[in-house]
């Protein structure tokens, strides 16, 4: 389980480090960077796909997702004596990920090249990467470590000399994550491969959630929830099928949601009280079924280690957010659970559970910090 996230340098986020529990709620005010630490956590897990560069480019570079304001917020500053004022900058131009969990820990350093060395002076480097045991970084505890091109292993107390040219563009968890040399740096990446985020689910007229498709066992739900029915029938056939009945009566009591099977598409069909005839996923409302998105969502029979859901009230009548509310408990009970929201209806449903970590976001020029008396957890950044 993740015990701190920490970001450095990412839009708003200038430095922060969120300390983690198994339910996580991340809530604030519009603009307080909701969103900028949703987005940074997705960015850290695309690393272990090799795609963290072209994620960046698609922000539209390292340029325009870098921290806009001054390297250092004065004292007078914030007291609101002063505006903001830029300096010559102290440090390199940087922004840092990094994360720590009952196990191991790491943290990624990106920056810009040499300017005129070449045509891809925009193209963020990675210029440090570390792997290391335990919630802290520490000498000691570091297991892999990445220096430009060289990467080296700890074995048996001793350094070895992984590759000396490793492209400045290629993570060391792609590329030098092997069972023989660096076992801990392979179990990380598969361990964030596996992290599942959802994100705004497709409700409108054209959703794929809505159409016919190719039923195949579906264990996991698609990000666009296109295998919406193969979900919920996988569900009903090898995971809690009792659960998935009671979600669907706690939100729309005296309601059934069954799957029609025609020569090997399935579709989603929901009887409702009063009805004479089930309703197909066309004739549901936008709502129903984005509910019902997140039911096959969350009772995975294949539960991740990490499970990220940004603003999942979208389209949901409030009525339906204290049930939503208790199906994410359910889900946390099998994985670490993080909620972006700011509806206050799901908010309560949460906080009204005793295990629910809230992490309450503000900003101050600009400036994302974490609001009440949580105690940021120690972390610090391998130098360059």
């Amino acid at each position: 389980m993740l015990t701190a996230l920490a970001v450095s340098g990412y839009r708003s986020l200038r430095d922060v480090v969120v300390p983690l529990a198994g339910l996580n709620l991340v809530t604030g005010p519009n603009g307080s960077g909701k969103s900028n630490l949703y987005r940074a956590l997705r960015l850290l897990a695309d690393v272990a796909q090799g795609r963290a560069i072209a994620s960046l480019a698609q922000e539209g570079g390292l340029s325009s997702v870098l921290w806009a304001g001054p390297e250092e917020i004065a004292r007078a500053v914030k007291a609101g004596q002063y505006a903001p004022q830029g300096t010559r900058r102290k440090g390199p131009i940087s922004l840092k990920l990094g994360f720590a969990s009952d196990d191991f820990g790491y943290a990624i350093d990106l920056g810009l090249p040499i300017p005129g060395g070449s045509v891809f002076d925009h193209d963020p480097e990675i210029k440090r990467e570390v792997v290391w045991s335990g919630s802290r970084l520490r000498p000691s505890a570091v297991l892999v470590d990445r220096r430009g091109p060289f990467v080296r292993s700890r074995a048996d107390g001793d350094w070895l000399m992984l590759t000396q040219g490793l492209s400045s563009f290629d993570s060391l968890m792609t590329h030098c994550a092997d069972p023989k040399g660096t076992p801990e740096a392979l179990l990380l990446r598969e361990s964030i491969r596996g992290w599942r985020f959802y994100d705004h689910f497709r409700t409108d007229a054209a959703s794929p959630a809505r159409l016919p498709q190719i039923g195949t066992h579906t264990p996991v739900l698609g990000h666009d929830g296109r295998d919406l029915a193969a979900a919920l029938e996988t569900i009903r056939m090898i995971g809690d099928a009792g659960a998935l009945a009671a979600a669907i009566d706690d939100a729309f009591p005296g309601s059934e949601v069954s799957v029609r099977v025609t020569e090997g598409w399935f579709s989603v069909e929901m009887r409702q009280h009063g009805l004479l005839r089930p309703l197909g996923a066309g004739e549901l409302s936008d709502g129903t079924l984005r509910y019902l998105l997140w039911v096959a969502a969350l009772l995975t029979p294949r539960p991740p280690e990490l499970l990220v859901l940004n603003e999942p009230e979208t389209s949901l009548h409030p009525d339906l957010l204290p049930a939503l509310g208790r199906l994410i408990r359910q889900a946390s009970t099998r994985s670490q659970v993080i909620v972006v929201s700011h509806a206050a209806g799901l908010i309560d449903a949460l906080q009204s559970q005793p295990e629910c970590h809230a992490i309450t976001l503000s900003k101050s020029f600009g400036d994302t910090a974490v609001e009440g008396s949580l105690e940021s957890p120690r972390w610090e950044w391998p130098a360059r």
